[in-house]
């Protein structure tokens, strides 16, 4: 596939294209079929979106956090599940980006550059929680690379990605020292567990991972043994962060625009004034847009900085996923309450699906209780994953 460079503008105009033409007729069936938005997903590939964030020397788009922030939130709009999916591709692309190898530059990011290869996180495991940054999956060291032994939990895009960036203690770890590898789908003793059965994100095919005696070689490692806290801070953090950030702002930005379009074409059968003529409405819509559009340039601004490598930029991402997951969940709530009972019905208004897919915003890892803590420390200029 030849895919030329584009600018900022021209992607998220293919992003919006997408998200009309190819994302929204599909998101109904995605929420209530629980199905891996894999149509969505191929369009963006082919759209030259699916090297968003690899860089143009390895033949992809060369952008950032803040072009990752605003196609999230495209999508976010019309359909979250798809918005994560490809969200934390773009964040798996980041990581193998960040050190890679000219091996790794063949083999993974040029053909995610290329529109052909769709790679994702493997970070979660259900005995550390929300301290995705602590695994116990165990790397040891074996002729030619590696055994890779334990599991992963909440794989988005799992079982349909072509390859996955694993979290593990490094081989001969001491307290600390964790490492990072790319595993193909092929590989072996690979095993995959249940379906994703949440109450929201139903597309996000979130699955457990089983890695059982599974062999890396030497050349899949990412970086050096014992790099993970690294990749944590400077690339898996501030990718995953905005990722989230731009998916729920797209979800709470069209949950205001339903309320909107619903106050202006309601009208009432026995007459009297519209439901956009009381006051009391009017405050409450414009209290939503200020809501949403304070917490849309706190995103834009943390990305940039982020972009910008500035000192501020971690502090500033932690706290714009924290603000957003605190927008997301008031807004839809607001904006369903405006709507009525036509928005608390399944069929009547995205506001149903908004609802659940809004609430794993606070739950999805690092949850916002730790997401504050940690702009608290950082604040009093304490390490962050201190005690």
């Amino acid at each position: 596939m030849d895919l030329k460079r584009l600018s900022l503008g021209e992607l998220l105009g293919a992003a919006d294209q997408v998200a009309r033409e190819v994302v929204a007729p599909e998101a109904s069936r995605v929420d209530g079929e629980g199905r891996w938005p894999e149509t969505g997903l191929r369009a963006l590939q082919a759209a030259g979106l699916g090297g968003l964030v690899v860089p143009s020397a390895f033949g992809g788009q060369g952008q950032g956090l803040v072009a990752l922030a605003r196609t999230c939130e495209v999508l976010g709009r019309v359909c979250a599940s798809t918005a994560i999916c490809f969200g934390m591709h773009c964040v798996g692309s980041a990581v193998i980006a960040a050190k890679a190898t000219p091996l790794q530059q063949r083999t993974f990011l040029e053909p995610i550059a290329e529109g052909e290869h769709l790679t994702t996180l493997a970070l979660s495991e259900s005995g550390t929680g929300a301290h995705f940054y602590l695994p116990q999956t165990r790397l040891t060291a074996v002729p030619g690379g590696y055994r890779l032994e334990g599991a992963k939990s909440f794989v988005t895009n799992g079982g349909h990605a072509d390859s996955y960036v694993v979290s593990t203690l490094a081989s001969a770890a001491r307290p600390g020292d964790f490492s990072c590898v790319i595993l193909p789908a092929q590989a072996g003793n690979l095993a995959w567990e249940g379906s994703w059965e949440g109450i929201g994100m139903r597309g996000n095919s979130a699955r457990t991972l089983r890695l059982q005696d599974v062999f890396v070689p030497a050349t899949h490692l990412l970086g050096q043994e014992g790099d993970e806290i690294w990749y944590v801070f400077n690339v898996v953090a501030p990718y995953f962060l905005i990722a989230m950030a731009g998916t729920y702002l797209g979800i709470a930005s069209s949950a205001l625009e339903e309320a909107t379009a619903h106050l202006k074409r309601r009208h009432y059968g026995h007459g009297g004034a519209p439901p956009s003529s009381q006051a009391v409405l009017q405050h409450r819509l414009g209290t939503l847009w200020a809501v949403v559009e304070r917490t849309r340039l706190l995103i834009h601004s943390a990305a940039a900085r982020g972009d910008q490598g500035e000192a501020t930029a971690l502090a500033a991402l932690c706290s714009a996923k924290a603000e957003v997951a605190d927008c997301a969940v008031h807004v839809v709530n607001e904006a369903m309450t405006l709507v009525g009972g036509r928005g608390y019905s399944e069929s009547g208004s995205p506001l149903f699906r908004h609802l659940r897919d809004a609430r794993a915003a606070h739950v999805m890892s690092p949850t916002t209780d730790i997401l504050r803590t940690w702009v608290g420390r950082a604040l009093l200029d304490l390490p962050l994953l201190g005690e």
